[in-house]
């Protein structure tokens, strides 16, 4: 069974920034595709951002504020998040694919097997 656990989350003032990590716990194949999803109460989960196939995705809410990145070597997913908002208090959530997930399927629920269990994110 895999998963995933995130790290990064806290409470930060509106501009600031934070950085997330997800990693398996223990040992396991590569991931072909990572991504972070959000969810605030009240609303459905939704796609942040995405990472497989040397592509990126981002919703269109964290352009130019958000960057993914993947360690390949230690399977590992980041999302450097600056000029942070109180929009964005979230839970966030790490996901990832053994198979390549691209288009719209990148930033969706439904693109991911694996799930970690969430960091809180919130802006003040």
């Amino acid at each position: 069974h895999v998963q995933l656990v995130e790290s990064g989350g806290g409470s930060v003032q509106a501009g600031g920034s934070l950085r997330l990590s997800c990693a398996p716990s223990r040992y396991t194949y590569g991931f072909a595709s990572m991504g972070w999803f959000r969810q605030a109460p009240g609303r459905e989960r939704e796609g942040v951002a995405g990472i497989g196939g040397a592509r990126t995705y981002y919703a269109d809410s964290v352009k130019g504020r958000f960057t993914v990145s993947q360690d390949k070597a230690n399977n590992t997913v980041y999302l450097q998040m600056s000029s942070l908002k109180p929009e964005d208090t979230a839970m966030y959530y790490c996901a990832a694919n053994f198979g390549l997930v691209g288009g719209a399927w990148a930033l969706s629920v439904l693109g991911y097997a694996y799930w970690g269990q969430g960091t809180q994110v919130t802006v003040s």
